[in-house]
């Protein structure tokens, strides 16, 4: 007898994707039925950002990524050692940030 797994999913990982994008800013706003996450990318001196990604996802599926990346940076803190968010100022981003906030 076959031992099939209905719920296993084969996930394609393109080359040029596979690459990734290097982002040290995130922006994130959301309405009533999604979640918006811009990766930032900010280099010093520079006057502006550019927006490298944009994730949209269900308010759902952001609350598993959130739990997914709580997991893992608990994991990585056992492993490696506290992660210092340095001065804890958080970086504050452009007052000219395109798009309005809280809608989709």
């Amino acid at each position: 007898m076959e031992n099939k797994n209905d719920n296993q999913i084969n996930i394609e990982l393109p080359e040029e994707v596979a690459e990734g994008t290097y982002s040290n800013l995130a922006i994130i706003t959301h309405s009533q039925s999604e979640f918006i996450v811009d990766f930032i990318q900010v280099m010093p001196g520079m006057p502006k950002g550019k927006v490298k990604s944009r994730v949209v996802m269900t308010p759902q599926n952001a609350k598993r990524l959130m739990l997914a990346l709580n997991d893992n940076i608990k994991k990585f803190e056992q492993a490696h050692g506290e992660v210092s968010l340095g001065d804890g100022n958080p970086m504050i981003p452009p007052i000219n940030f395109g798009g309005t906030n809280n809608q989709a």
